[in-house]
């Protein structure tokens, strides 16, 4: 009998994958002060404002805080801010920041920081700028309020300053905030639950945390990224383990609390009274994709994209999500499927190529005037989600006939690699595997996946001037239908010009302790709210 990785794990059990795996030395035993957590990838950057990596979001949201957050019915809720008025014209936005706001440096928060943390954020985040092209001026009124000038209108401007991810506008000293757009911040201050600890910061190995006692959580209920973020551990440590099996013999052992994502074929590990709970870390999934690079050959030609995109049969890419706590759901659309009025559409007038005979593959790529160029292929081998994205479309691609070299590298090389605009020959790229929580990439504005914002937009630099005016649009449409509307017309668009290939819907476990409690859904996991029993 043959078996593959799910089959062995599920007839050999945890003592066989146990004397396989090298587990770390952790010299902490557990600690109702302490939380180990293995976060999916390294922290390869910190600053949140500069990097769109889940991983740098879920640091921020240790350290930072933001204006507004979003509960879980994704409505902007104030967070640093204790209100907002809006002028009878609204063109000027005040907002008043909520008492006893400090940052980790011990100095007050106050209106000036706040408005030069939206000034620079707002130079690098695509739903940022187009807050930027509205602002005539940030004004600081006083230490606790600070107004908005706008030059038009923008109604949507608590859920753009109140996004919850990729990337969030994080507020930090005004010293900081003054620190260019393109250039990342050398320290970690913000006015969030933790404090990040430099001095025991080891790159690829340990990120540590620790409370911050002057922070005051609001009164609510925390819901997503609102409400009160009390902090109920003295000490978090990530361990970085990049290898899955060897995390999750550690989650086992309990020699750590909390794996951020758990590989559906680990999970058979941990049937119910394992000791360790499983739950769906977001109920509304996390979006697969492929990235083209748009900026050289071969997939500047949008002839190509198309031909690639017609050879996905999203079945095969999710296949690996299936039978753990919930299944995958095919979603062709460029917008997720688990948003509210999003439905499932598909490149049904490119036709798929799944099952064609090697004849018709043929002929269909000679029709894109492909030459035979080298097409590089990222593999982030320790990103267990997105690794079988490249490996399927690799092998896809080179039973097409297109000519692949599939590079392996670990995410955070993948993602210092993906913002070369280098040609391959110099160290550049083709295509690379990514993926977004669904909430954030729920509408034209906020779906980085289908910017056309060229140069100035996400690795891969897609150009189309006629979406980013459909987001101009989107942005000033006042009614549910507008915005319906506006949302499929980008759709159309984007399933036409190919700028990235969606692959469907997943929806990552995390796995935690059976004496841990509190854990909250949300795009990424929370440190507030968690506890011991």
């Amino acid at each position: 009998m043959s078996l593959d990785r799910r089959d062995f794990i599920k007839y050999t059990g945890v003592s066989a994958l146990l004397s396989v795996s090298s587990l770390p030395a952790f010299a902490q035993l557990a600690s109702s002060s302490v939380l180990r957590f293995v976060p999916s990838t390294n922290l390869a950057s910190l600053d949140p404002h500069v990097s769109t990596a889940l991983v740098t979001v879920q640091h921020g949201y240790y350290v930072f805080d933001t204006l507004y957050g979003v509960d879980a019915n994704l409505t902007p809720q104030p967070q640093m801010a204790e209100r907002h008025e809006v002028s009878e014209d609204r063109l000027t936005w005040t907002i008043i920041l909520r008492d006893g706001l400090t940052f980790h440096d011990g100095e007050p928060v106050r209106a000036a920081d706040c408005a030069a943390s939206l000034a620079r954020w707002s130079q690098r985040d695509g739903l940022g700028k187009s807050l930027a092209a509205a602002v005539d001026r940030y004004e600081a009124v006083d230490d606790k309020s600070f107004r908005i000038h706008l030059k038009a209108p923008f109604p949507k401007m608590l859920e753009v300053i109140g996004k919850p991810h990729s990337s969030p506008a994080f507020i930090m000293p005004e010293r900081l905030a003054n620190t260019p757009a393109e250039q990342p911040i050398q320290e970690m201050v913000g006015s969030g639950p933790y404090r990040f600890k430099a001095d025991e910061f080891n790159p690829g190995s340990r990120v540590v945390y620790t409370k911050f006692e002057e922070y005051v959580p609001r009164d609510e209920e925390p819901s997503w990224t609102s409400g009160g973020k009390v902090a109920h551990f003295d000490r978090i440590e990530w361990h970085i383990i990049t290898d899955k099996a060897t995390a999750a013999s550690a989650l086992q052992l309990g020699e750590v609390d909390w794996l951020e994502n758990m590989p559906s074929d680990l999970a058979l590990l941990f049937p119910e009274g394992s000791g360790v709970e499983m739950k769906v870390s977001d109920p509304l999934g996390t979006g697969g994709f492929m990235r083209f690079n748009h900026t050289t050959a071969p997939f500047d030609n949008v002839k190509l994209r198309q031909f690639v995109a017609r050879l996905v049969n999203q079945e095969d890419y999710l296949a690996s999500f299936s039978g753990v706590v919930q299944d995958p759901t095919i979603c062709r659309n460029m917008f997720p499927c688990t948003i509210p009025g999003v439905e499932e559409e598909g490149q049904e007038e490119l036709g798929s190529l799944v099952g064609a005979s090697a004849d018709e593959i043929a002929a269909a790529l000679a029709k894109t005037g492909y030459e035979g160029e080298r097409i590089v292929v990222l593999n982030p081998v320790d990103s267990a989600d997105i690794t079988p994205f490249a490996v399927i479309i690799a092998d896809a691609m080179s039973k097409a006939g297109l000519n692949v070299d599939m590079q392996d590298m670990d995410f955070g090389t993948l993602l210092q690699r993906r913002a070369s605009k280098a040609p391959v020959e110099e160290g550049g790229w083709s295509i690379a595997p990514t993926s977004w929580p669904s909430v954030a990439i729920a509408n034209p504005a906020l779906n980085t996946t289908i910017r056309g914002e060229g140069a100035a937009g996400w690795a891969g630099w897609f150009e189309s001037a006629e979406i980013e005016e459909k987001v101009a649009d989107w942005l000033n449409a006042e009614s549910e239908e507008d915005e319906s509307r506006i949302r499929e017309e980008v759709n159309e668009i984007a399933l036409r010009e190919v700028p990235s290939l969606p692959l469907g819907i997943y929806f990552p476990v995390t796995a935690y302790r059976s004496e841990l409690e509190g854990v909250l859904g949300g795009s990424v996991r929370y440190p507030w709210n968690v506890r011991r029993r």
